[in-house]
Order: C-alpha cells, then structure tokens, then sequence
C-alpha cells in the first residue's frame, strides 16, 4: 500500500478515493460558505437586518478560519489527520443544523462561527495531506481534482441557493448542505487511510514563513485578489435585483452561468501552469479588475452583466488552483504551516472584503463596493508581478 521516496517517509500509492473524498468536503465548504451570497435579501427581511448586516454572515465565518488556520498545525501535531478531518466535518454539519434553525441574528453568527472553524481547519491541512496521500508527480492533478470540488460548488450554490430561496425559503436552501456535509463524512471515513502525525519535524510558525520575501509577496497578492473578489461576489445579488433589474429566474441562471464558466476555468489553468504560473496570477486580477469596473459603467444592460460576469466566474474561481500550485512549490519544506498561512490571509481577506463591501454598499450604494474591487483587484496583479519578479532573482 506504501512506496519509499526520496525523502525516506512512507507514502500511500496515490489514494485516490480519499482524495475524491476531501473534493466532496472541499465542495461542501465552499457551498456553506457562500451560500448567503444569493440569499442576502430574504435572510435580511426574515430576520429584520439591513443587506449589508446580512453580508457579516460571510465575515463571521471568514473571522474563525483565520483564527483556527493560524494555530491548527501545532494543536494537531499529535493527532492522526483522519480524525482531525472528520472532527472538522462534524463540525460542518453541526453550523449547517443551527443555521437552518437560527431564530436570531445571533444565532445565525454562531452557525457561521462554527463554519468557520471547520473552514480553516481542513483548508490548512489539505495540501499538507494531499502530499501525504499520492507521490509527488501526482500532487498537481490531485490539487486540481480539490479545486475541482471549489469550482463546482461555486456553479451550484448560488443558483440552487436562489432556487430554493424562492420557493423553499433560505432556511430549506441552507438545510441542504446538511446531507451534503453527512456524505462527504462518510466518504472520509470510509476512504481516508490513516494519517498518523509526523513527529521528526515540529510545524513552523505561519508568522515566520512570511518574512520570508517571496512567501510575503505572494501572499499580498492573494490577499488583495479575494479581498477585491469578495468586496464584489458578495453584494452581487442586489446588484442583480436593484440595478440589472432581473427576475429571481435569471438571477439563478445568471449565476449557474457564472459557476459554469468557474468549472471551465479550473480545468483550463491546469493545462498552463507548468510553465505559466506567474503569467497566470500577474493576468488573473488584472482582466477581473477590468471586469468590475466594467460592471459598474455597463450595470444595467443584462446582456452585457452577463457577459462580464461569465468572465469573472471563469477568472474568479481558476485563481485558487494558480495559487494553489504555487504553495505546493514555493513552501514544499513546510506545506502545513504554509496551507494554514495561505488560508489565513485568504480568510481574512474575504473577512475584510465582505465587510468594507457592506459598509459602502450601505453607505454609498453598490457601486462604491465594485469600485473598491477594482482598485484591490489592480493592486493583487502589482503583487503577483513583484513576486514573480522575486522568483526570477531568487528561484525557490
């Protein structure tokens, strides 16, 4: 069941079926996640919030997995991964179950809460574990089939969420990730090989890793590029509604477009980046910078909204593999430590963006929250070119 590598750690021979296990997990998470995003008006007319109240229900969840990715490495150090995988999974289930049933604003932020830490705890592990679970020449295509999960999550909650937000309410649109999240446990149960803790090496401080100069250029850019995603995919709903002036029936195909659009562009990056990354991550926020400011002159021609935003989902949901690939390569020496400090900044960059989107959006309308996008989005390409610029100079 296990070959020798180079490195002397024994390896499971390409563990295929749990890594379809953790895409399943991945797919689950993300659909949790975002769900709020096509259900901002009903959530904030049910429970008496203001749009940009509701939009918190993403910061809240985004607040806890920076918290967890920071501190799960060393917490976990002596703890087989398996069960730490499906002590997360549990937990997904549990936020899915208290928010469906949250009477309160309140209790909604705990359900979130509780998300959150399931978010940044599997996300930290789960390059780390993806090394662990297939050799190293596989470690690209298994990274893409877990971004796989990422992009066809983004096709499906936000057109279902909208779905069964109208005819369900957004209580039955978030009940169902419930049985989602129960299957993904089974299949890591089932599937996952046992993953005891390595204990030749304690996992280095996420703080260290970014002094680092290449480290701390890359994850700037991926910090201002979901900064800058989020500022925007957030308040897209009523951006949608109020000023596109589409039906809740095209909202939902607008948005399946988008997701459909995301899963192309997953599996057409993995095609470029072996030989090029860095082109790929520099471009990537730039064309979505120009998207977004697009949006705001073209905001209410439909025909055109659609198109930019077919654009944004294709770009929007392949960045993650783009930067995936890079953490794999530049912190192979320390990949948990570097997976929980990529999904630090990123969480905390979704955190931000959810929240600063809000309170322009409530305070100078939508058009203030995409034109903060823009500017983030602008800034993360700058980054990315920085960072490449480093590579050239100082190859990992």
């Amino acid at each position: 069941m296990e070959a020798t590598h180079d490195d002397g750690l024994a390896r499971p021979q390409a563990a295929w079926g749990a890594i379809f296990s953790m895409a399943l997990c991945v797919a689950v998470l993300i659909a949790s996640e975002f769900m709020p995003v096509s259900l901002l008006t009903p959530i904030a007319g049910d429970l008496g919030i203001t749009e940009g109240r509701a939009g918190q229900a993403i910061s809240v969840s985004g607040l806890f997995a920076v918290v967890t990715s920071l501190f799960i490495a060393g917490l976990v150090r002596n703890i087989d991964r398996k069960r730490v995988l499906l002590a997360f999974s549990l937990l997904l289930v549990a936020s899915g179950l208290i928010v469906t049933a949250a009477p309160t604003y309140a209790v909604l932020m705990l359900g979130r809460a509780l998300l959150g830490v399931a978010i940044g705890g599997i996300w930290s592990m789960s390059t780390a574990i993806v090394m662990r679970l297939v050799p190293e020449e596989a470690v690209p295509k298994a990274l893409a089939m877990i971004n796989a999960g990422n992009a066809i999550a983004a096709t499906v909650s936000a057109p279902l969420g909208s779905l069964l937000g109208d005819y369900a309410g957004w209580r039955g649109a978030f009940f169902l990730v419930v049985p989602l999240a129960l299957l993904a446990l089974a299949g890591q149960w089932t599937g996952m090989p046992s993953l005891p803790p390595r204990g030749h090496k304690r996992p280095g401080s996420v703080f260290r890793l970014l002094g680092r100069r290449q480290v701390a250029l890359g994850m700037a850019s991926v910090f201002l590029l979901f900064m800058g995603q989020f500022a925007l995919f957030t308040y897209l709903r009523p951006f949608l509604e109020a000023v596109t002036g589409v039906s809740v029936s095209t909202l939902s195909a607008l948005l399946l477009l988008m997701g459909l659009a995301g899963v192309a562009g997953t599996w057409a990056i993995g095609y470029l980046l072996a030989t090029r990354l860095y082109s790929l991550v520099i471009a990537i926020p730039l064309v979505m910078a120009l998207l977004a400011a697009a949006m705001i002159a073209l905001g209410t021609s439909a025909i055109a909204v659609a198109a930019l935003l077919v654009g944004w989902g294709f770009l929007g949901t392949a960045a993650p593999v783009g930067w995936g690939t890079w953490l794999s390569r530049a912190l192979r020496d320390d990949a948990e430590a570097g997976g929980g400090s990529q999904v630090a900044v990123i969480q905390l960059a979704i955190t931000l963006g959810a929240a600063l989107g809000g309170l322009l959006f409530d305070a100078f309308g939508w058009w203030s929250a995409f034109a903060l996008a823009a500017f983030l989005l602008a800034g993360s390409a700058l980054a990315a070119a920085a960072a490449a610029h480093d590579n050239e100079r100082n190859p990992a």
